[in-house]
């Protein structure tokens, strides 16, 4: 077998291991994490990267979840995550509570790892790391998935950074998780779930 068809065999077997995890993502339902896709772990992250880049352009939405609604930020990492076996909570400060912490060191930043952002201490934004110092997330002042640079100024609608958390080849506490979900909602940021109050960022 020539080394141009090999590479398109792993392609197409690549792609179909991915339908399910991503058919999933679609409609919203959990994915246990033995249920998702087994691949190295590089190549892992280039597919969420790759996944990441294929919803820039869709729209910002406040609350949104889905591709076909639109997204806010924590959705859109949730709905990223999903489709790789990883199910993150709902809001942003709850996402900034799972996985492995990483040092706010760009040296040690990898590919699909979250970056969290706020001010005053509380985190109201999320977006994933994509390489070379870019992160993509839903942004409420472009109105849409967009990818930016980590070494953008700070202003009234750019959120300082502040943090890193690693859910893909990491394993999530699950009590952690559960502890998040049941926090109370931050004053600034994401959606809540229906029952608590949603200020707006």
């Amino acid at each position: 077998m020539s080394r141009t068809h090999g590479t398109a065999l792993r392609a197409l077997l690549f792609s179909i291991l991915l339908i399910p995890a991503f058919a999933a993502a679609q409609e919203g339902a959990p994915v246990r994490g033995n249920d998702a896709p087994r691949f190295g772990m590089e190549a892992r992250r280039d597919s969420v990267v790759a996944f990441a880049r294929q919803q820039l352009g869709r729209r910002y939405v406040f609350g949104g979840t889905s591709p076909t609604r639109g997204f806010d930020c924590s959705g859109f990492t949730q709905y990223l995550a999903r489709a790789f076996g990883v199910n993150l909570p709902r809001t942003a400060a709850q996402q900034a509570r799972v996985g492995t912490e990483i040092p706010r060191d760009r040296s040690l930043l990898r590919p699909g790892d979250l970056l969290t952002f706020g001010r005053g201490g509380r985190v109201t934004h999320v977006g994933v790391y994509v390489g070379d110092g870019r992160y993509v997330h839903a942004s409420s002042g472009r109105g849409q998935i967009t990818e930016s640079n980590l070494d953008r100024s700070q202003s009234n609608l750019v959120r300082a950074w502040m943090g890193v958390r690693r859910v893909f080849g990491a394993e999530i506490d699950s009590t952690a998780a559960t502890v998040a979900q049941r926090a109370p909602a931050p004053r600034e940021g994401t959606p809540a779930p229906p029952r608590l109050n949603r200020p707006r960022s």
